[in-house]
């Protein structure tokens, strides 16, 4: 389930269910970090305080039993095999995996498959070790390799071998049913980020007689190759393109990822100093902070970020609840399961290759929120309610065009490397004869804002490619598409793929993966599949409909362009069309064009067209 659609929420409710039928007597509640410990123990809480306990284990050591909900982080029980000394097989009846990509791979799978109950996984972002895995061959030439990636992959911990999981409900589903909200996306690049992110990369004449020269890329940023003006455009260009506060008009609370580090430190210091100029004593150093694991106390910044509490209050507006550090700057930590709804913008000051990384920071700003403050405004005692109507997502490496493209889908994902856990911050390194200082100025090359409709970014409709693979491979429904029989692909489709467990596919939720902007047909599906062939747009099916009234030979030629906008009105607008039927043509008084259609068509040509549009067309067709 997308970000922001209510995981804990349904876990809550399946919890319930649970406890109440008898189908359990404890449920046990996996994390992998503190802060998500922290945040299901004050959900559940609030969804099931009036009906069963929850304790989180490392505060009732010794009380667990006395409660039905135990909330704990892998690694609590996982540090010298706590989970075998203290629990048995049968101490939980329903065992909850949250974040289940990342809680349950490794190590923490052979806490989760100790219990004995039923299991349920929650994530966002399911890692498919065995994508594009040919396992004949790596079964004979490398079994353990094979071996590890039954093991880490997400599908086949919970049975899902065909890589679909069990229920599905992406950003795109989100968005359309208006829980959550789509960015817009900023791509933003400097001239030197621009050179970095070209196949010829940035070249560096070396410091010789020849001449030679050093080839610098996007992955080197920050890391061998270092712009103080770079990283200074980057601050500017979010600073006066971000979105604000609607309250009080000050830059919006923001999530800044970053290379490393070193890298957030230098952020954090530009970001403060730019802050202090533009509002003198209103932030005092505090506008930006930085905010990863080797800054004490960095969870509880994170949690009082969320709560809007990090350094106090804001000072643009006495009484009003709102942080006053408006950014917070990261590597990883605040990547997944984080909670922080009143988000308005992101900022992407590294590269990125990982789908699973990039669908995970997008999440941080999908949920939505209000802005509220009730007290003296402008003189008045006054309650103030704004919505949060979209969030802003900064890119300075190309980010989203990589994942609008093919590269990053259908490879094979590198294994992690056993051994120590892969820390989300990088460690400072020590300098590199080889680096690369540039002192040239960076100005910025190009900023571009695209508004991203309910369809999404292509990694939101990826739900698509799964059964893209599966059914464009089917040769039984080929076969009824080559020879043009809709009633067996119907058949087909229906009984092979159409709302079975372990794919739960429907015409709509593939309308929705593949981008179309109406219903879908058998015939436009197969089509798609086996010919290439894009779906249509709603306004040429509505030409077509037009045309095939226009065979009838009904309506004169003088009218074509009138019968023509009557169409596609009464198709496409289901409230004019209840106007039309209504005969409440005055409906139309302020639109001047539509009333001269109509007017020039008269009643009999009207009731002509809407008539054989009743009974020729489906209206269900272009209503979603």
């Amino acid at each position: 389930m997308a970000t922001g659609t209510g995981k804990t929420m349904l876990s809550a409710a399946i919890i319930k269910m649970f406890l109440r039928s008898g189908n359990a007597r404890r449920i046990l509640f996996l994390v992998d970090r503190i802060e998500l410990e922290r945040q299901a123990k004050k959900n559940f809480v609030e969804y099931l305080q009036n009906d069963f306990s929850t304790s989180v284990f490392k505060e009732k050591r010794r009380e667990w039993k006395d409660h039905r909900i135990v909330v704990t982080t892998i690694q609590s029980i996982a540090s010298d095999n706590k989970y075998l000394k203290l629990f048995t097989p049968t101490d939980f009846d329903l065992v909850i995996s949250d974040e289940a990509h990342r809680s349950v791979s490794g190590g923490g799978r052979a806490i989760f498959e100790y219990f004995l109950g039923y299991k349920l996984g929650l994530t966002a972002t399911p890692k498919d070790y065995l994508r594009s895995i040919d396992q004949a061959d790596l079964s004979e030439n490398d079994p353990r390799e094979l071996e590890r990636r039954i093991l880490l992959s997400t599908y086949q911990t919970f049975g899902c071998e065909r890589g679909t999981p069990t229920f599905r409900y992406v950003l795109n589903d989100g968005v359309k049913d208006k829980h959550l909200i789509p960015p817009i996306a900023v791509d933003c690049r400097t001239e030197i980020t621009t050179e970095l992110l070209s196949e010829q990369g940035y070249a560096v004449p070396t410091e010789s007689d020849n001449e030679d020269e050093t080839i610098f890329t996007k992955t080197d940023f920050e890391k061998n190759f270092f712009s103080k003006d770079t990283n200074h455009i980057f601050a500017k260009t979010f600073f006066d393109n971000a979105l604000k506060d609607p309250i009080t008009g000050e830059i919006g609370k923001t999530i800044c990822f970053c290379v490393s580090r070193r890298h957030a430190a230098k952020m954090t210091e530009i970001l403060n100093r730019i802050a202090d100029e533009a509002f003198p004593g209103k932030y005092k150093g505090d506008f930006a902070v930085q905010i990863t694991s080797n800054v004490p106390g960095a969870q509880d910044m994170s949690v009082d970020f969320s709560n809007d509490k990090l350094n106090g209050y804001t000072r643009f507006l006495e009484g009003y609840e709102s942080s006053r550090t408006r950014v917070a700057l990261t590597v990883g930590m605040m990547t997944t399961g984080y909670d922080c709804p009143n988000l308005l913008n992101l900022c992407l000051m590294r590269p990125i290759f990982s789908p699973t990384d990039f669908m995970q920071i997008k999440g941080r700003g999908t949920r939505k929120a209000d802005f509220i403050y009730e007290g003296r405004f402008e003189g008045e005692l006054r309650k103030i309610k704004k919505e949060k109507t979209g969030y802003k997502i900064f890119d300075f490496f190309g980010n989203i065009e990589y994942f609008e493209g093919d590269e990053a889908y259908g490879q094979v994902i590198p294994l992690p490397k056993p051994g120590k856990p892969k820390i989300n911050d990088d460690e400072p390194k020590p300098p590199n004869p080889d680096d690369y200082i540039s002192e040239i100025p960076d100005p910025l090359r190009s900023l571009k804002e695209t508004y991203t409709d309910e369809w999404g970014l292509r990694i939101d409709r990826e739900y698509g490619a799964g059964f893209e693979r599966e059914a464009g491979a089917d040769k039984e429904i080929r076969q009824a598409w080559e020879e043009g029989d809709i009633s067996t692909q119907t058949q087909l489709y229906e009984e092979k793929y159409f709302d079975k467990p372990d794919m739960y596919y429907t015409l709509d939720k593939l309308r929705n993966a593949f981008g179309a902007d109406h219903r879908i047909s058998i015939e436009e599906l197969s089509d798609f599949l086996f010919a290439r062939k894009a779906f249509p747009k709603l306004p040429d099916i509505v030409d077509s409909e037009y045309e095939g009234f226009i065979r009838t030979g009904k309506l004169g030629a003088d009218l074509y362009y009138e019968g023509k906008d009557l169409f596609h009105l009464y198709l496409l607008d289901e409230q004019a069309r209840a106007s039309i039927n209504k005969k409440r043509f005055t409906d139309f008084s302020d639109e001047p064009e539509t009333s001269q259609t109509l007017a020039k068509l008269g009643k009999e040509k009207i009731k002509l067209l809407t008539d054989y549009m009743k009974e020729n067309i489906s209206f269900n067709r272009f209503t979603i």
